[in-house]
């Protein structure tokens, strides 16, 4: 048994998931209430701090508020555990480490940064896994999460929390189709399933959203990933607000809709169970935001060239590039965790008949027809087709973008005066 690499193993994973991205997600909290006070022209939780008066001091010490999601945390941990008498226990225990579990495990193929090196030592990834199906396997264990919700609505024995279980099931189905759709054009233009090599390819080669670099040694050139970038674009949009409706946030959280159904799925959830689904939402915000930053943005790529002389950065033997990057990546993912909360506390809410046209009607269509616009982007640029069979394929990619929208136009349901 390989002693060094299980240990290896181990601290990869107490670290980046326990010492790294788990503190997130209080981060995440008090950057929303924060933000949210900013924007309504509010002052938001600055007294929280070190009571230094009980010990003597002075005066006490806020540090900006900065303790508010710790106040939060013990608040929930002494709560009373109520369980009512009506529910289904087992699946109404079950229900919150179903929804936290698949967050956190997702992030062992997510590579925080390049190798770290210690001298006398070989060089260590910053990914827990680096396997080649690194997107399948996030989508394959995040859609597990729609059990735990699934099962708090059924389990609490209630109609409302029934109800928000089941509309949760119906907008993760209708989202996800859409998200394996637009990630389509991004693995055909790398070529790749491995994240680790996507973050490295972008390092080398340019963003995929930003791709002004490394045009030589075998990539594409500069005109071909500009003519790339609509599609990636496209897909950019198409899996961002795809995330929102998969992570139940606003402008997409009707499975916890508060003017219809209380509190939707987690209503009869009190202390560590609430606060688990909360910490689950919250930790499913930080790892889809960490996969945009990762096929769009460069991952823990700087970008402009510079990732290798930051990759053999190095003091006393000792490669720190690597931890370098890992602060590259946080920054991207902090500054997407503020977007999500931009748009929570700017966009109201939709209407359930809109939630649903808009993942069946317009973003299934739209990412059907991105995928043929990149293979066909991609088909231009690598030079191994004639310009006849890129008509007639830029052709029918007109034609069925036609007959598609045809097609979503009269199948809608006209409006119907209603007279009283």
């Amino acid at each position: 048994m390989d002693f060094p690499l299980i240990l290896t193993i181990l601290i990869k994973i107490i670290t980046l998931t326990f010492v790294v991205v788990l503190p997130l997600v209080p981060v995440s909290v008090y950057f929303e209430r924060r933000f949210s006070a900013i924007i309504q022209d509010r002052v938001g939780p600055n007294r929280v701090g070190i009571p230094l008066t009980l010990f003597g001091g002075k005066k006490d010490f806020s540090f900006f508020g900065l303790v508010q999601p710790v106040a939060d945390g013990i608040k929930l941990f002494l709560k009373e555990d109520f369980t009512p008498a009506h529910v289904r226990k087992a699946f109404y225990w079950m229900a919150p480490a179903l929804t936290v579990a698949p967050a956190l495990i997702t992030l062992c193929v997510i590579p925080f940064g390049s190798d770290i090196q210690l001298p006398g030592m070989d060089p260590v990834k910053l990914v827990i896994a680096d396997i080649n199906v690194g997107p399948l396997f996030i989508f394959a264990v995040a859609s597990l999460s729609v059990y735990g919700i699934t099962l708090a609505g059924w389990s609490s024995n209630s109609k409302f929390p029934f109800i928000g279980g089941v509309r949760s099931t119906a907008q993760m189905i209708s989202y996800e189709i859409a998200l394996g759709l637009s990630i389509i054009p991004v693995l055909l233009y790398f070529g790749e399933l491995n994240l680790s090599k996507i973050v490295q390819y972008q390092a080398e080669h340019g963003w995929l959203l930003l791709p002004f670099w490394g045009h030589g040694d075998g990539a594409l050139s500069l005109t071909s990933k500009l003519m790339f970038w609509i599609p990636a674009f496209i897909s950019f949009l198409i899996f961002t607000i795809s995330i929102f409706a998969e992570t139940n946030r606003m402008p997409f959280d009707l499975p916890e809709c508060e003017t219809e159904l209380v509190g939707g799925y987690h209503t009869e959830y009190s202390s560590m169970k609430f606060a688990m689904f909360f910490m689950g939402e919250y930790a499913a915000m930080v790892v889809g935001s960490a996969l945009i930053v990762t096929l769009f943005f460069g991952g823990w790529s700087v970008g402009f060239g510079a990732d290798a002389a930051i990759a053999g950065f190095a003091i006393g033997g000792f490669k720190i590039g690597g931890l370098i990057h890992l602060g590259v990546f946080l920054a991207k993912v902090i500054a997407f965790i503020l977007f999500f909360i931009l748009v929570r506390w700017t966009v109201p809410r939709f209407r359930y008949d809109q939630l649903m046209k808009l993942g069946w009607v317009i973003f299934f269509e739209a990412a059907l027809i991105n995928v043929f616009l990149a293979a066909l982007v991609i088909a231009s640029g690598s030079g191994k087709f004639t310009p006849l069979i890129l008509c007639i394929g830029g052709l029918l990619l007109v034609v069925t973008t036609a007959a598609i929208i045809y097609v979503a136009k009269v199948s809608e349901p006209k409006a119907r005066i209603v007279s009283f």
